[in-house]
């Protein structure tokens, strides 16, 4: 087992680190802290989309619920965080600089793309940010890169929606067997029982993965300013006020709702019954609980609009309005290039002003 590394507190980086500003740490942190409003502000609608454009959730108590659940998700683990952490790249390339030009990238390309409503990931635009931050801070440069945990980021990202997809679908199909002989009206009550659970799972669930996600580069960056330590997913330790912060963040981030975006999910790309919103947010919702579980990161974006889709094409293909999951397919494409070229100008910027 490696050495456990001294565990960051507030105390300590206003004591002081090896290396680096205190002040730009400070600022990184409180950009970290954006980002993560960002995040909720953006991704509300992947936990309430599918409630609300079934009727079966007002806009106010799916929010409200959507915050909450974010919220306390956050707080059942850390192994995501520790894999944005360390697997992206080397400890001494996740530098302050190098964070903060990541966030910002990521954090332009979040309000970009929710200006046009479009359901893009931010879990694509921060990995993107962080990779071309991490070419440009680290001398290694490429070398500084991690392939084997970026491959596996990747991997989680492209292959979680198309098992969102296929899970969608079978649990359709599960549901169509058990209500079969049920009046139209039974289904529609019963079901919309269900969605109401379904809903919270997946708020809960979001809150699990993409919260952390900024936990692991606040802690990233913290231990790159005070510590000279070779760090490994084993030592990588989320101080308790970061995740309380993180949570925090994504929580006041989702009250705010994203309404563009939950016009596109819940009502553009498929009409759902109540019945199709609990298979879409079961299956979504599953396999992103599964993903915090063992350290996966994934865009629960991609994933509840995968389900979406999974449930429109149990009825049949057309029902799917392929152009606009077409659009959200390019956006989701274009994501992870042009945050990581963004990022490495703007760490090339703050190289050049000295911070």
């Amino acid at each position: 087992m490696p050495d456990m590394i001294h565990l960051p507190t507030l105390a300590t980086i206003a004591a002081g680190g090896p290396k680096g500003s205190l002040a730009f740490l400070v600022l990184t942190i409180l950009v970290a802290v954006s980002f993560d409003f960002t995040n909720g502000f953006h991704d509300t609608a992947n936990a309430v989309a599918t409630s609300v454009s079934t009727r079966v959730l007002s806009p106010r108590v799916a929010i409200v619920m959507a915050a909450l659940l974010n919220f306390l998700g956050a707080f059942i683990s850390t192994q995501v965080a520790k894999t944005v952490g360390t697997d992206v790249a080397q400890r001494n390339a996740l530098t302050p600089v190098a964070v903060m030009a990541a966030l910002l990238a990521a954090i332009s390309w979040n309000l970009l793309t929710w200006y046009f409503g479009l359901p893009s990931s931010s879990s694509h635009a921060l990995i993107g940010g962080l990779v071309g931050a991490a070419i440009i801070a680290s001398p290694l440069h490429f070398g500084a890169l991690k392939a084997d945990g970026i491959l596996k980021i990747v991997l989680s990202l492209i292959l979680s929606p198309a098992i969102g997809l296929v899970l969608a679908y079978i649990i359709g199909v599960v549901l169509q067997w058990v209500f079969k002989g049920s009046s139209p009206h039974q289904v529609t009550g019963i079901s919309r029982w269900l969605q109401r659970i379904s809903a919270a799972f997946v708020a809960f669930s979001h809150g699990s993965n993409d919260a952390q996600k900024t936990m692991g580069v606040i802690t990233a960056a913290i231990l790159s300013y005070e510590s000279t330590t070779t760090v490994t997913a084993h030592s990588f330790a989320v101080p308790v006020w970061v995740i309380v912060l993180s949570a925090t963040a994504m929580g006041l981030g989702t009250s705010f709702g994203g309404w563009r975006i939950i016009r596109t999910m819940g009502m553009r790309v498929v009409k759902l019954r109540p019945v199709d919103g609990f298979a879409a947010e079961t299956a979504a919702a599953s396999i992103i609980i599964a993903a915090s579980r063992v350290g996966l990161p994934v865009s629960t974006t991609h994933v509840i609009a995968g389900s979406v889709m999974g449930v429109g094409a149990r009825h049949r293909l057309s029902a799917v309005r392929w152009g606009v999951a077409g659009n959200m397919i390019v956006a989701w494409l274009l994501t992870g290039p042009i945050t990581a070229v963004l990022a490495a100008l703007l760490c090339l910027i703050l190289q050049i002003v000295k911070f």
